[in-house]
């Protein structure tokens, strides 16, 4: 699959043919759609707690007589009925761990990357140069590659010149190789890869 190559300067170069693998109409898509929800799933906290009738203080007293109140009759101040009662089925901490198997992940990831090189969503750049002083010089190279949209910056390495310079641009984003997932494959509009970066990603889905 041919993808584009710029310089250090954000020039394009040509186009090289990379081995990407090739995927025949919806294979591996389910399996992107599940690591995407074990992704989130794992990402929440489940630290969200309510009270229940046993853990609210009080409610050792009947709150009004039975008879002739015209209200219906109540026997705690702890019942759901009553302001500042218990919570009837209300959320406890809990775990969202869904389990991934290797080879699922790695059919994902394989698929979201296909999907993104059919797209013509991967560039790929020489290498990052290391002598970006400010952000507005390293946004001058990314204008000259993208026009908008959010942009995913993968590399096998980022040097601190590069990270300085991009982490006041809002919609840039880095991250190395070898943490990328299917979710990050399917959350930006663009991906601007190192030559070594690139290859780094494809050794993990051969």
């Amino acid at each position: 699959m041919k993808l584009s190559i710029y310089n250090r300067e954000g020039d394009l170069v040509g186009d090289r043919d990379y081995s990407v693998p090739i995927f025949e109409e919806g294979r591996g898509i389910m399996a992107v759609k599940f690591v995407i929800e074990a992704i989130q799933a794992n990402m929440r906290q489940g630290d969200a707690s309510t009270k229940t009738r046993r853990d609210v203080s009080g409610g050792g007293k009947k709150p009004f007589r039975q008879k002739g109140t015209g209200h219906a009759r109540q026997g705690s101040n702890r019942s759901p009925l009553m302001p500042g009662g218990g919570v009837v089925f209300g959320p406890h901490p809990r775990s969202y761990y869904k389990k991934v198997n290797k080879k699922v992940k790695k059919l994902a990831l394989a698929r979201a990357l296909y999907d993104c090189a059919d797209g013509l969503q991967i560039s790929i750049v020489e290498h990052f140069a290391e002598n970006f002083s400010k952000t507005k010089d390293f946004s001058a190279f990314i204008g000259k590659i993208f026009s908008s949209g959010s942009v995913l910056l993968v590399d096998a390495y980022f040097s601190d010149a590069l990270m300085y310079s991009a982490r006041n641009m809002a919609h840039i984003f880095m991250i190395d190789a070898a943490s990328v997932n299917a979710l990050d494959l399917k959350s930006y509009d663009h991906f601007l890869m190192s030559e070594s970066g690139f290859m780094q990603l494809l050794e993990r889905v051969r």
